[in-house]
């Protein structure tokens, strides 16, 4: 496939570059720690390479075609995210007592309902399929480039998470927290926002 290395490419920076699912696993990785996030990583790339397949299989023909399909769906993807930004700014620095008991974070399952409403994800699998699947046995070219895809994007977002840990011993105090929380919350309200009214 002589497309694959510029694919590869593509989507080593669709998966690298900042976004609502890579901000929101720094955020749970500087919380939780890495091996508490690794579960979210594979719900969302999962379910992001699951998109590329679903919309190059056809569902992408219909967004296309249904313009207030897409303007619903990136409707309801921003307010979701805005209401995950306000979560992030107002939860509480995490406890460094161990026996505390920390409240819940991102499950695997909200990970990967994230990005059926995550405008990035739906813009780059609809890129996907109309720059990188060619002629031939579609099917197969699809599945193809989904497996690439879920391959390349789980270290990036991995080093994401990486971050979020290496950021937790850059701070030793709660206001620190507290402010990454207004930073992290600020970068997806931004995030989210930007792909809607760009």
């Amino acid at each position: 496939m002589a497309s694959l290395l510029p694919f590869l490419l593509f989507a080593f920076v669709a998966s690298i570059t900042p976004g609502p699912t890579n901000i929101l696993v720094l955020s749970h990785s500087s919380r939780r720690g890495l091996i508490a996030t690794l579960p979210i990583i594979f719900g969302a790339c999962a379910a992001a390479a699951l998109i590329v397949l679903v919309v190059g299989l056809g569902a992408g023909e219909t967004l296309l075609r249904f313009p207030r399909v897409q303007q619903a769906m990136a409707w309801a993807g921003v307010l979701w995210l805005s209401w995950l930004a306000w979560q992030i700014f107002r939860s509480p620095p995490p406890s460094l007592d161990p026996n505390a008991a920390q409240e819940q974070g991102l499950s695997v399952f909200g990970a990967a309902l994230l990005q059926l409403v995550n405008p990035k994800v739906w813009m780059m699998a609809v890129a996907v399929v109309s720059v990188f699947v060619g002629g031939g046995d579609k099917t197969l070219r699809l599945l193809v480039l989904s497996l690439a895809f879920l391959l390349v994007s789980l270290p990036c977002m991995t080093l994401w998470a990486l971050l979020g840990v290496g950021s937790t011993r850059l701070l030793s105090s709660p206001q620190a927290f507290k402010r990454m929380n207004a930073a992290l919350a600020l970068l997806l309200l931004l995030s989210a926002w930007l792909a809607v009214l760009v």
